[in-house]
């Protein structure tokens, strides 16, 4: 319990945990700070760690002159993706073993149908995944079990990565500094989270909807079976 409350507590107070990091560590902050992103992407045990809200912070920390913003972005840009390829390769070469015709929990039938949906949607997958926490750790890992080709799946990886790093990190530099902002970080870091999942609940209730349109389509009229009777 007590270790949940420390969990909560730097989330919502990232920015004064970022600042006594940088203040500790100095240099090394750059490190600490693509260790944790490269965690985040790169392996499936690790999906609760900050990715949003600490590229937010660590840009709004640039901004005050902490640290350097151009060098954050290419150093966070490249652990994401050393991430993302390290995650694809282990789901990559777990796939096959995993999945096989005589496994009862990991069946051949669930692995086809994976990479049919990946060979269809993969790329937009990659690039969507990226905003929603816990699911971008995971996309990779299954890209790579579904067999995606590699060529395809480093472009969108890519451009996906670069969108949300560098997207999360100017912002945190331009609005970070504002009073609003700093006076109720904890606000901004739960608005962030909210704003991230909107795109998963929605898409729960478009399946939802489809599905229950689905099955009335596929019941037959109240009146059919007495016409034929």
């Amino acid at each position: 319990m007590e270790l949940l409350k420390d969990f909560i507590d730097f989330f919502l107070h990232l920015d004064r945990h970022l600042s006594e990091i940088i203040a500790r560590y100095g240099t090394w902050t750059y490190a600490i700070l693509a260790t944790i992103l490269f965690a985040e992407t790169g392996l499936v045990v690790t999906p609760l760690l900050p990715g949003d809200s600490l590229l937010f912070a660590a840009g709004t920390f640039a901004a005050l002159g902490s640290l350097d913003p151009l060098v954050l972005n290419l150093l966070l840009f490249g652990a994401v993706i050393t991430g993302d390829n390290l995650n694809y390769w282990i789901g990559r070469y777990v796939g096959p073993r995993a999945f096989t015709s005589t496994s009862r929990l990991f069946r051949r039938k669930h692995l086809e149908r994976t990479q049919a949906y990946f060979d269809r949607h993969g790329g937009k997958t990659i690039i969507m995944a990226r905003f929603i926490p816990i699911v971008r750790t995971f996309t990779p890992f299954v890209a790579g079990i579904a067999a995606m080709k590699y060529p395809r799946f480093l472009a969108y990886s890519l451009v996906g990565g670069a969108v949300w790093v560098t997207g999360f990190l100017w912002a945190g530099y331009f609005f970070g500094g504002l009073p609003v902002v700093q006076e109720n970080f904890g606000l901004v870091v739960l608005g962030i989270i909210g704003l991230s999942v909107v795109p998963v609940i929605y898409g729960m209730l478009k399946d939802r909807g489809n599905k229950r349109r689905t099955g009335k389509s596929r019941q037959p009229a109240a009146g059919s079976r007495q016409g034929i009777e």
